[in-house]
């Protein structure tokens, strides 16, 4: 198998995934991901896409995190590791991972400061007189 190579976005992060066969690896950064993610929330996060195809341990996954925080980066990593199994075997996986909403891009980006406010909706207190 050759490797896979697929991007995965959510709020400013961005994650480039290359899956190859192998002992199930899983690099972000050149760091063991458990060592980039030390909350398990997060480490299920980014296992949640190998754990519903049962292919924990069939890949090794190379990560280029970049931008955001931790939680848009590990949903980031999420959505490029389940493009990248769907990639493998589309018939099996997709059906799986699409019921559970794991192959859809969350679109919810930050609202934008507007101009003679605090923040993109907050006022300034009104005072009639």
């Amino acid at each position: 198998m050759e490797v896979i190579n697929t991007i995965g976005r959510r709020k400013s992060a961005i994650a480039r995934a290359f899956v190859k066969d192998g002992k199930g690896d899983i690099i972000i950064n050149k760091r063991d991901y458990k060592e980039y993610f030390p909350l398990e929330q997060l480490q299920y996060i980014v296992n949640q896409p190998l754990q519903l195809t049962e292919s924990l341990g069939k890949y090794d996954i190379l990560i280029n995190l970049d931008g955001g925080g931790i939680k848009g980066q590990a949903e980031a990593v999420r959505l490029a590791i389940a493009r990248a199994l769907v990639k493998i075997d589309a018939e099996s996986n997709k059906t799986i991972l699409k019921s559970n909403k794991l192959l859809m891009r969350d679109p919810r980006e930050v609202e934008r400061k507007k101009p003679g406010r605090p923040k993109a909706r907050k006022r300034f207190q009104f005072s009639k007189r």
